[in-house]
């Protein structure tokens, strides 16, 4: 390893790393300048978050719970220390993390960012309230409390409504039919179908020809009247009569989702229910009381469904002195104001002023969400601490990422030490250190092989990130975008030839969110980039409109696309129990093996034994999670290792069987890249591993938890999925930001599997910022020019070479950059 060092000192300027295994680290010392920006890079599964998060910031975790209460010192211990010799130099840490539990929906932007806070004090101390109205507190303009919340929608805005047309899709059906879709199954549906016969109600006629008003009363009534039923039974069977209880189709729809502890049963009822705006709020979630209030002529529900540019923009044009035609809050309305609008400036500098406050935080990407708190770690004030970051620049337009180097050049200067793992080149350009880990991915990683200033990185032979970082102008644009090919007549040096469309999905006039009137043609069978800055409309376009349009038209028979696949970075799974082997159907090749084995066919054991999803085979500890999860009272759960079972998630007996050596723990525990040689004589099990060798992900562990895995390598795993299945139909494949996450080195894995799907006759849509990518598109249509209010519109559209030379939108120069054009 190559490594810059200082001498240790009294105020030693170093952290220090000594022996660090965590995961697949091997041993690593490294030494770390404090009060600076260090980038750890390297290819995906390098052991680079295993070192800044699964190392540095769990040991300042563990320490933190040490300095506090006992109870709390003991969760520590539950949790597990981090797996090295020793760490010194380590002040407190911050992790923004991209891998969190996902927001609720009571979760907002404004919430988030504390921004909900200063709005509402605004409101309290220096709005304009009715003549005569008492002045509220700050919490009665809070939807999330019992002093600010509609009371008939509970501060939630909208409202569960079941409608005749969900309870009875089928209106031709009798009730004895089933026409009452929403009621229970088996006996219980029986039962309440003799208890309507009992009241004297036809059950025998076709819904439509029942009375409005018999119609009305069976579906909504809140009577629940008790009735003796005689059942009729076979003839084999007791006829004992019983009292029944009738329940509405309303009731008891109502009741399932909102107290059932199955989710089985609370997604079945959710069919029979629809989100309509509550009207008595009007979908502004306040009391009348709260929306009587203005500041500069508008509500606060107002206020925060405009974009914060607008916010902004709105508290800088009121006078200090008169608000609304009447004497302002004078000082008061001056200094929460400005604190507002100091507080809102970072999240515009990081290129998320097209957000507003009222938006809620399960429709914002992992990378907005980051983004979204780093903003508020700005005004934090905290100095001396550690900030450990997760990819800031993810779901970044290469525009938005200058904004975001300054931001973190600001977290250092007011004290702070950075710790970035990045995948971005202008951010790792952009360190005062650079720790490189790899040279490969799992087993053939885990090592530190540079430490110090980035220039010197260039003399590392086996760094994958030296020969991106170092590589002249546009030497590496297009990276694997060439797949194989070589530079003919009319494409760019070094770049696979344009490919010629066969055909197109064409969209009109579209309106949705902040696109309006948008006409775009989509070409099928080559490869397209849609670009543009964060908010520009870009997922909405892609995301929601092709995909939709495309798969409303999939089953006309002239339409030229024969399947969709959409391939996004939520999670494969939620808990632990989700994993890689159980998403891909591997799972259930290698169940089969452990069954035919002698030991399991000798006591007459299925395949149900074999999985830890059901009670038999698994540790009922854990219930075959392999974790368990931790409360730490005032911070988010988290999982730790089953005290029974350690992690295998299988009882002794289980464990006994083996296949080839191996039980059914150590084959979870294998690499891709293993078990690809291990099942190679299996073509059902090698088949699945290929595809996900393909794609760059043989480091994962085939029972990797859900839990641990990136969004882009969810996204990954899941095109593996397709991959293994390929079709000969005509697919439209359309992906969102599917390089995020990935060093450069592993881009090119991904392009060449990307491309080869077009090779194959498919079409590929991605939504993309790296220019690397773009450029070697064949068609790129770029949305913009700002985002909000500012962008929905396509700026520009044709080849990389032709939007690169239309110099409209901001991608153009960056593209031209990445084309390796003036």
């Amino acid at each position: 390893m190559h490594q810059s060092t200082a001498p240790e000192t009294h105020h030693d300027p170093f952290v220090r790393v000594r022996g660090a295994r965590e995961h697949n680290l091997r041993g690593v010392d490294v030494d770390i300048p404090r009060d600076a920006l260090t980038v750890f890079t390297g290819v995906s599964g390098s052991g680079k978050s295993s070192l800044a998060f699964g190392t540095l910031y769990a040991e300042a975790q563990r320490r933190y719970f040490e300095s506090v209460a006992p109870y709390a010192r003991r969760l520590i211990h539950q949790i597990g220390a981090p797996k090295v010799d020793s760490v010194t130099g380590l002040p407190p840490a911050v992790s923004l993390e991209q891998r969190r539990s996902s927001p609720g929906s009571r979760s907002s932007v404004g919430t988030v960012t504390l921004l909900s806070n200063s709005l509402r004090m605004l409101y309290s101390r220096a709005g304009t309230y009715p003549p005569g109205a008492e002045r509220l507190d700050s919490d009665a303009f809070s939807p999330n409390t019992a002093a600010g919340a509609c009371p008939s929608c509970h501060g939630l805005g909208s409202v569960h409504r079941t409608s005749e047309e969900l309870l009875v899709p089928d209106p031709g059906l009798s009730i004895r039919q089933g026409a009452i879709a929403a009621w229970p199954g088996a006996w219980q549906g029986k039962n309440l179908r003799d208890i309507l016969e009992v009241l004297g109600y036809d059950v025998d006629a076709p819904w439509r020809e029942l009375a409005a008003k018999d119609r009305e009363w069976i579906l909504f009534t809140e009577e629940q009247p008790v009735v003796t039923v005689h059942p009729v039974r076979d003839a084999d069977r007791i006829q004992r009569p019983y009292q029944g209880t009738y329940m509405s189709a309303h009731r008891y729809v109502m009741r399932t989702f909102s107290d059932s502890k199955s989710a089985t049963l609370r997604a079945r009822a959710e069919r029979f229910l629809a989100d309509s705006p509550c009207l008595v709020c009007e979908g502004r979630r306040l009391r009348p009381e709260a929306l009587a209030v203005t500041f500069a002529g508008r509500t606060i529900a107002e206020l925060a469904a405009l974009p914060l540019t607008a916010l902004d923009a709105v508290l800088a044009s009121v006078p200090d002195g008169v608000r609304d035609g009447a004497p302002a809050g004078g000082e008061a309305a001056r200094v929460l104001a400005g604190d507002l609008r100091s507080r809102i400036g970072p999240v515009m500098e990081l290129g998320l002023g097209y957000l507003s406050l009222d938006r809620t935080a399960p429709t914002l990407s992992a990378g907005e969400l980051q983004r979204l708190r780093l903003a508020t770690q700005l005004r934090s004030g905290l100095f001396g601490v550690v900030y450990v970051l997760d990819e800031p620049s993810a779901g970044l337009h290469p525009a938005d990422t200058e904004a975001l180097l300054g931001v973190l050049d600001r977290l250092k200067a007011a004290g702070n030490t950075v710790f970035v793992v990045e995948h971005h080149l202008d951010v790792v350009r952009h360190a005062d250190w650079l720790v490189d880990v790899g040279p490969l991915a799992g087993e053939h990683g885990g090592r530190v092989l540079y430490s110090g200033p980035p220039q010197e990185l260039a003399g590392v032979a086996e760094s994958a990130t030296a020969r991106h970082l170092f590589a002249s102008d546009g030497a590496e644009a297009g990276a694997g975008a060439e797949a194989g090919a070589g530079a003919e007549a009319g494409a760019e040096p070094g770049r696979r030839p344009v490919r010629e469309a066969r055909g197109s999905v064409r969209l009109t006039a579209v309106e949705r969110h902040n696109l309006r009137g948008v006409d775009a043609e989509f070409p099928l069978g080559v490869f397209t980039a849609v670009t543009g800055v964060s908010g520009s409309g870009k997922s909405t376009l892609v995301g929601q409109v092709l995909a939709r349009e495309v798969g409303e038209r999939i089953t006309d028979p002239g339409f030229p696309v024969r399947r969709l696949v959409e391939v996004d970075q939520k999670p494969i799974g939620r808990t632990p129990r989700s994993n890689l082997a159980t998403y891909t159907g591997l799972f259930d090749v290698v169940r089969k093996l452990f069954t035919a084995a002698p030991q399991a066919r000798a006591r007459g054991w299925k395949a149900g034994r074999f999985s830890f999803n059901v009670p038999g085979g698994r540790c009922e500890t854990c219930q075959g999670e392999g974790s368990v999860s931790v409360e730490l009272l005032f911070l988010p759960s988290t999982y730790a290792p089953c005290p029974e079972c350690a992690g295998a998630r299988y009882n002794p007996e289980t464990l006994d069987v083996r296949y080839e050596g191996l039980n059914i723990a150590e084959v979870l525990g294998l690499t891709v890249e293993s078990a690809a040689a291990f099942f190679a004589p299996v073509p059902a099990a090698a088949r699945s591993l290929r595809a996900l060798e393909d794609i760059g992900l043989g480091y994962l562990r085939l029972g990797q938890p859900a839990t641990e895995l990136s969004g882009g390598e969810a996204q990954r795993i899941k095109l593996a999925t397709e991959l293994q299945r390929l079709r000969r139909d005509h697919t439209l494949y359309v992906l969102d930001e599917p390089t995020t996450g990935l060093h450069p080195a592993d881009v090119r894995v991904l392009l060449q599997q990307l491309h080869g799907l077009v090779d194959a006759g498919h079409s590929v849509v991605v939504v993309e910022h790296d220019m690397e990518v773009v450029a070697g598109a064949d068609w790129v249509i770029d949305l913009g020019p700002g985002g909000g209010t500012d962008g929905g519109r396509i700026v520009a559209a044709g080849t990389p070479a032709e939007v690169a030379a239309a110099g409209a939108g901001r991608t153009a120069g960056y593209l031209a950059r990445a084309l390796g054009r003036p």
